[in-house]
């Protein structure tokens, strides 16, 4: 997955076929289906309920109350059959991994606060137990956790060490003479914190700890901890702290937990990667701690994957109300003494929005893609190792991307509708709180694309592992080559020859996907080659030295994920395009994905130039068509964002509904009688014009 497409593997046809058509139609119900994916029907009953109030956020309310109401909707959850799907049948559940997540992401329309909080239920702490534990703990637990007898906690992040879940200092040392393992935390910031439920709600938790036994240290392994009894006090040896008031996402109480030697049953270790004999004796299937780790870990990705989604969807809702507003908002008379201009109209307001559009249809379709990779694989239809890892690395790429490009969206859409934006019953404010944790959640966005790039240099270097001296010398005078062609203008001056100084030739060469593929996916492999080249032979430095290496280039290292990222939401994008049978719509999405991959190689120009991969020729005609792109998109924007399919039920935004419209109908149709009565005062400037027209006559 971390490989670049073939234009085979893209189904891109040798030549352009598609013309452009400025009487291109949407066909809006068929682009909604293709959007929807292939777990439709569950999106539309997932939609269905996130359409009901009972779900609903109240805005204004204390955060003591928006938990109290967040706990009971979870009781809702369950009583509408909302949170079993990936649980296994014989539990109850339906065992469709892909469905459950589809399903899932959905809640954040409802409440962000709701969505994570059913998140820590069932997607983390029911998770934990699920696929860390074996059948004996499912038995004994599941049930429990589905119907929300056992409301749980995941308390995996301490407070001194967040996303370095290596190096978490929580303890659980076996005790052979009790057959009881003793959880502590010996310093304040081993405290679990941050932690989901854990201020009131938790009755037990999945918690992390350092294995010991023997004296041996076996690594972070999870353990199944009652926090409270009945009556909802903590059980001896236990203690928390509320985390309080938060920015965002206040229906959930986060808090801290501390464990003072607290004993557990060794039974309670979720042992399906690891166990503990009564002998005090440790076995693990998987030989190699490191790779023991990160499978533990792995099964837990469904998190990111779910995050991803739900950044998208927020950002769908968020795009629909801008752009509504924005076709109805009339503001300055730019072109008519009678009629103000519609917002959408300006050529700076499709520059803000149009383009986050087409950044929200490549992540929607990669998504897409993402959720496909995570059902092969927990559904067991493709569970290699290599499979799990490319899962990772997929859901590691495109999370920080879609929770980045939300916060984005959401600031640029408060700010594209006005003072109107900034109020709170058009949500663009309390979204966007809610939605600025998500940047860190499952692991810092910055941490998790260093993961992606250290996959691609493992990949580049894989390619060359084997191979005979020929093949390495051929590569080297090809790399050699390839970077005389680039520094001495070469590729430039082809382009320029090729062009003759057209700028019509040059948007047609710009607006060509395989000059768009091969713009993007060679930024990806000259940086992953660069890359590679500097980090040579860091593995064999010692750890201080290797360590400095890899911060030197830690810059580097993230802006190569973030641009294979990038490829990927493209290569995406194009894949759905191709899948799409009506011609109107084909056109139309065809435009939006070319404002897409062209915003990209925009964005990164500097590199394209001094890299020699842009003629200069090419590159002055880069903006200019990207507003001619714009003016195209312009009369389909509605359509665009009504394909997104959420109804004024999920909108729930004041801006949303059509009152603009009537307000500005009711103010044109005011000046219309006025005018016609005759008794319109005459504007100051019109007589001051008819004045000095006269004293021009005398």
């Amino acid at each position: 997955m971390t490989q670049t497409a073939t234009r085979s593997e893209l189904n891109v046809p040798a030549t352009a076929a598609i013309h452009d058509d400025d009487r291109a139609v949407v066909d809006v119900e068929a682009l909604g289906e293709l959007l929807l994916g292939r777990w439709a029907a569950t999106r539309r009953v997932a939609r269905e309920l996130a359409g009901r109030p009972e779900v609903h956020r109240i805005e204004g309310q204390s955060h003591a109350d928006q938990r109290s109401r967040c706990f009971d909707q979870l009781h809702y959850l369950v009583e509408n059959k909302a949170v079993h799907r990936a649980f296994p049948a014989e539990l109850g559940g339906e065992d469709n991994h892909g469905a459950n997540i589809a399903g899932f992401e959905e809640l954040v329309v409802a409440d962000p606060s709701l969505q994570i909080k059913a998140g820590v239920q069932w997607g983390l702490f029911g998770s934990a137990v699920l696929h860390l534990g074996t059948a004996e703990h499912h038995r004994a637990w599941i049930p429990g956790i589905m119907n929300m007898d056992i409301p749980g906690c995941f308390a995996m992040t301490e407070t001194g060490h967040g996303s370095d879940v290596a190096s978490i200092a929580t303890t659980a040392v076996y005790q052979p003479e009790t057959d009881e393992f003793e959880i502590h935390t010996p310093f304040r910031a081993a405290w679990k914190d941050y932690i989901g439920n854990a201020a009131i709600d938790g009755r037990a938790a999945v918690l992390f700890a350092q294995l010991i036994t023997g004296g041996v240290n076996h690594g972070v392994h999870a353990f199944y901890v009652e926090l409270r009894d009945a009556d909802g006090n903590f059980m001896p040896g236990i203690g928390g702290e509320d985390d309080g008031l938060k920015g965002g996402l206040n229906g959930i109480d986060n808090g801290r937990l501390h464990f003072t030697k607290v004993r557990i049953p060794r039974t309670n270790l979720l042992n399906r990667y690891g166990n503990v004999d009564s002998e005090g004796v440790y076995t693990s299937p998987i030989a190699s701690p490191g790779r023991r780790f990160f499978t533990m870990l792995g099964t837990l990705v469904q998190g990111r994957v779910s995050l991803d989604g739900a950044a998208v969807a927020v950002t769908k809702l968020a795009l629909k109300t801008a752009v509504q507003y924005s076709v109805e908002r009339r503001q300055f008379n730019a072109g008519s003494d009678l009629k103000e201009e519609v917002l959408l109209d300006y050529q700076q307001h499709q520059r803000r929005l149009l383009p986050l559009i087409a950044a929200t249809y490549a992540a929607s379709f990669a998504h897409e893609e993402l959720l496909a990779k995570f059902d092969d694989v927990f559904s067991g239809a493709h569970d290699t190792d290599e499979d799990r890892q490319d899962l990772e690395t997929l859901a590691a790429a495109l999370k920080p991307l879609s929770t980045w490009h939300a916060l984005d969206t959401l600031q640029e859409c408060r700010e594209a509708c006005g003072g109107a934006g900034f109020l709170t019953e058009n949500r663009f404010t309390s979204l966007r709180a809610d939605m600025d944790v998500y940047a860190t959640f499952e692991g810092d966005n910055n941490v998790l694309l260093q993961l992606v790039a250290k996959r691609l240099l493992a990949d580049y270097a894989k390619e060359f592992s084997g191979v005979d001296f020929g093949v390495l010398a051929r590569y080297v005078v090809t790399q050699r080559a390839e970077k005389t062609l680039h520094r001495s203008g070469l590729r430039r001056v082809v382009q320029t020859v090729v062009d003759a100084g057209s700028e019509r030739k040059s948007a047609i060469a710009l607006r060509d996907e395989h000059t768009q593929h091969e713009l993007l996916s060679d930024r990806v492999e000259a940086m992953v080659a660069e890359l590679a080249g500097e980090l040579r032979g860091v593995r064999k430095l010692p750890q201080e030295a290797a360590a400095e290496k890899f911060n030197e280039h830690q810059h580097e290292l993230i802006e190569t994920a973030k641009a294979h990222a990038e490829l990927l939401q493209w290569e995406a994008f194009t894949a759905a395009v191709h899948q799409v049978d009506d011609a109107g719509t084909k056109q139309v999405l065809t435009w939006v994905r070319d404002l897409f991959g062209l915003c990209l190689i925009e964005r990164n120009l500097a590199w394209y130039l001094m890299n020699g991969r842009l003629s200069t020729q090419r590159a002055r005609t880069l903006s200019p068509y990207i507003n001619r792109l714009l003016a195209k998109i312009r009369p389909h924007a509605v359509d665009l964002v009504d394909a997104f399919g959420y109804g004024p039920e999920h909108l729930r935004s004041a801006i949303a509904t059509g009152a603009e419209k009537k307000r500005q109908d009711e103010a044109m149709a005011y000046a219309r009688q006025q005018r016609a009565s005759g008794t319109f005062p005459i504007d100051e400037k019109t007589v001051l014009a008819r004045t000095a027209k006269a004293k021009a006559k005398r």
